[in-house]
């Protein structure tokens, strides 16, 4: 196993109960990242018509016949009650019956839209931020930004003065693609974590941040304050372990995946690990 895969373990981690009900079992391949950070291309974009239309073809003829009652119901809904309570039961259909995440975030998205408040929201919300963290599609990262900035917006309406949020907005920004200035999430984020040093979720954003535009002394700098005051965050001791291979730092990026193997029960892991340590010796 390479580098590239084995550092896509840490997120299929982060992402457990993705896996569990989703079904992510094959991540993708990761894309290589630039040295310096400068405005990201803006990539082709994607409608969810498009995703819903690759989803119906996954799920069996019962199935179809169930969600197209439900779509049927959404067509002849005129009280915001009964759409919202129709786009529940559709955003549980794809997670609990037909078991794919875009579907299910999307309609969770339109009930809370509905509903307005700041609860459901940043909780839709964080379901498109959350696969954002670990997803390495350009096109993807900017659908699942887009979406999750569209609803972070109306929470921040709601609430101004809510950290998480702003860092979630933040992540959009640095990680997904949207807009032309990357600073534009980066600054927020960074006063948060300036004026809360211990807001390891500010933390955590600035440093995949730095990874992806190639910064990865700065993004090390981030993830090892998590590590202070998280040691066993394998997450982050995978993403440690990609800085310092991604920087040439062998003796590092050796040690750190050695402690991500003492946290790992699979075998074969531990064994693709162990063939990437040997790569780097």
């Amino acid at each position: 196993m390479k580098r590239q895969q084995i550092v896509l373990v840490s997120a299929a981690i982060v992402a457990l109960a993705l896996l569990f009900f989703f079904g992510k079992t094959i991540p993708p391949k990761k894309t290589e990242t630039s040295q310096t950070p400068s405005p990201a291309a803006a990539p082709a974009k994607v409608e969810f018509a498009d995703i819903l239309s690759k989803a119906k073809q996954k799920i069996n003829p019962a199935q179809n016949e169930r969600l197209t009652a439900l779509e049927n119901s959404v067509i002849r809904g005129d009280v915001k009650d009964q759409e919202i309570k129709v786009y529940h039961q559709l955003a549980h259909f794809w997670k609990d019956s037909a078991h794919l995440f875009e579907p299910y975030a999307y309609y969770t998205a339109e009930a809370s839209k509905l509903e307005n408040s700041e609860k459901t929201l940043t909780f839709a919300a964080q379901l498109f931020v959350d696969n954002l963290l670990t997803e390495a599609d350009p096109v993807m990262q900017n659908w699942l930004a887009s979406n999750a900035k569209d609803l972070l917006d109306k929470a921040l309406q709601i609430n101004p003065n809510n950290d998480s949020t702003k860092i979630g907005l933040g992540a959009c920004f640095i990680l997904g693609n949207i807009g032309g200035n990357p600073m534009e999430g980066i600054l927020p984020v960074r006063a948060i974590a300036e004026k809360n040093p211990g807001n390891l979720y500010a933390q955590l954003v600035l440093g995949l941040g730095g990874k992806k535009s190639g910064q990865y002394d700065k993004a090390i700098e981030r993830f090892n304050i998590i590590i202070q005051k998280q040691p066993k965050n394998i997450d982050v001791i995978f993403q440690l372990a990609e800085c310092y291979d991604l920087k040439g730092d062998k003796t590092n990026a050796i040690k750190w995946y050695s402690e991500a193997k003492k946290m790992i029960s699979n075998e074969q892991i531990q064994k693709d690990i162990d063939n990437r340590i040997n790569e780097l010796k």
